[in-house]
């Protein structure tokens, strides 16, 4: 049994709803206090207490694995709408019951306008040594469409408080394909982020999910959407700019000045086991995805019912080969053809390759060569299509 060595914390509060989510998430209002210690008043302190403590029992109730973590993510939600305690406690259960790496990589998603100097010079002592920063646009009039409750000045200020702090390890995100959002704008947005100096870049395409404000208001693929041809211009402008300044386009969506990929997120599209707390989120252990619930009230029965279940020693299902596909070709290095073959079995493997042989006659797939047996998506039109491509591995391989 392979133990995981990550651990992912969904902090699901967050001051309103952007137009764009279908994330879990609790909404606590506009009118947050900055600084330390207790963050909320009233009733919305006591709930974040309240999932905070709900949260370390679920952590303390999992088995210990005896290998420490290598890698700890808080996303959300707005992680940064824990005060410093909070986080330190939640620190303290996982160093508690799992250990933690001396090396290990600590990552916080952080809201600009949700923080202040003592605060996150508070996470940094804590342990936090990664900080991701949801700016999405530096235009005002986008930021109002997505229903983001930053300004672009709030961006401004967030980031001379990273810097302030003395964290390095920055990221930044990014949304193309918003409403009423121009070529220009993005090409903006993505100098504007440049110029502010972060090792990491994520860039999203917007996707209208179901029961968002913004699926009812839009049709993909309709104005003021950006054109299906406008959003592609907006992919390839992203990779040829940032690469040309020292950025690897190491997968899909994710940029990174060498040295700086995000080691947690590449645990997930490596198919490696993971640990997911907290509402709504998932994890990956001995070949078994949970699911937590999305609500709090069914998270916080769930957690309590787990008192009353002792883990089962599952037996790991054998890896699934299209899984591990559409993981591993996200990836700007691929997937491993020995060790595919390996696994399972030559006649998989040149089905796989049959199915991909007209993607790699349009160059969008990079095929094996006798001293490189890696197969991988190019850069950037194999990664922008690849949904076509991993279409066509499903349907060979379902």
């Amino acid at each position: 049994m392979t133990f995981p060595r990550s651990a992912y914390l969904h902090i699901p509060f967050c001051r309103r709803r952007c137009f764009y989510c279908d994330f879990p998430v609790a909404v606590v209002g506009d009118k947050v206090p900055l600084g330390t210690g207790d963050r909320i008043n009233g009733s919305n302190s006591k709930t974040i207490a309240h999932y905070v403590e709900v949260l370390c029992q679920e952590i303390q109730q999992t088995p210990k694995s005896g290998q420490p973590l290598a890698t700890v993510f808080f996303g959300g939600g707005t992680p940064s709408l824990l005060s410093v305690e909070q986080l330190a406690q939640i620190l303290t259960v996982l160093e508690q019951q799992f250990g933690l790496e001396e090396s290990a990589e600590l990552s916080m998603e952080i809201d600009p306008a949700t923080f202040d100097l003592a605060q996150l010079a508070g996470y940094k002592a804590a342990g936090i040594n990664r900080v991701s920063l949801g700016v999405q646009a530096f235009q005002g009039h986008l930021l109002q469409a997505a229903g983001r409750s930053h300004t672009v000045a709030d961006i401004e200020a967030a980031i001379a408080v990273v810097q302030a702090v003395g964290v390095t390890n920055l990221s930044l995100d990014l949304i193309s394909g918003l409403p009423h959002q121009t070529l220009a704008d993005w090409v903006e947005s993505l100098e504007r982020a440049i110029a502010l100096g972060p090792t990491h870049l994520s860039c999203y395409d917007l996707i209208v999910e179901a029961g968002t404000p913004f699926s009812r208001q839009y049709q993909p693929g309709c104005q003021p959407l950006p054109s299906d041809e406008l959003t592609a211009e907006m992919y390839r402008t992203a990779h040829h700019l940032l690469t040309a300044h020292g950025f690897e386009h190491y997968e899909i969506s994710n940029y990174a000045k060498p040295g700086y990929h995000c080691r947690h997120n590449r645990t997930y599209w490596e198919n490696r086991p993971f640990y997911g707390f907290g509402m709504g989120a998932t994890s990956f252990v001995n070949g078994d995805r949970v699911a937590r619930p999305r609500k709090t009230h069914d998270y916080y029965a769930w957690v309590a019912g787990l008192a009353h279940s002792p883990a089962a020693s599952a037996i790991a299902p054998p890896p699934d080969l299209l899984e591990t596909l559409m993981l591993g070709l996200r990836l700007a290095e691929g997937v491993d053809l020995e060790a595919l073959t390996q696994t399972f079995g030559a006649d998989a493997i040149a089905t796989v390759l049959t199915s991909l042989q007209p993607f790699i006659e349009r160059q969008w797939v990079s095929p094996p060569t006798t001293t490189d047996r890696r197969l991988c998506l190019t850069a950037p039109d194999g990664f922008l299509f690849s949904n076509t491509i991993l279409t066509a591995l499903f349907q060979a391989l379902d």
